[in-house]
């Protein structure tokens, strides 16, 4: 008998809700999602990390003014050998230019303000593009991409 075919899980779309508390309950978990673009409308690739903190921290997958594809890795072990990288937590990285991205850091934007997720490693431009987040009730709802 064959199995049949599952389909692909959907990712929310923001703005709107796109996880929960419950969801991102431990600190460092993550979770995908997509970000309507505000100027082209198109669905970008996001993430939103639960930090040590107790925040809540959403960027575009997207790097910054470029075409590659960023990750949230958090296999310290893999920041090493990979990204020659002795990172003591998880870390956003660029799969292209090798740059790494330190969550718990703020880096400088474009407009001369600071983001989270300063270059601490490559040849990064700058942070990744923050989506703002706001937690209502047990909602996670991204509000708006830099």
């Amino acid at each position: 008998m064959v199995d049949p075919v599952k389909p692909a899980p959907t990712l929310p779309v923001g703005p709107g809700p796109v996880g929960t508390t419950a969801e991102l309950a431990k600190a460092w978990a993550g979770k995908r999602f997509l970000f309507r673009d505000p100027v082209t409308s198109e669905p970008v690739p996001a993430m939103i990390v639960h930090l040590p903190d107790g925040s809540y921290w959403a960027f575009s997958l997207r790097e910054p003014f470029g075409t590659c594809d960023l990750a949230y890795v958090t296999e310290l072990e893999q920041l090493r050998t990979d990204y020659n990288f002795p990172a003591s937590h998880p870390m956003v990285v660029n799969t292209c230019n090798r740059t790494v991205y330190d969550l718990l850091r703020y880096g400088g934007s474009s407009d001369g303000g600071l983001v989270r997720g300063e270059v601490v490693e490559g040849l990064g431009i700058r942070p990744p593009m923050a989506i703002e987040v706001r937690v209502e009730g047990q909602q996670l709802v991204a509000v708006r991409m830099e």
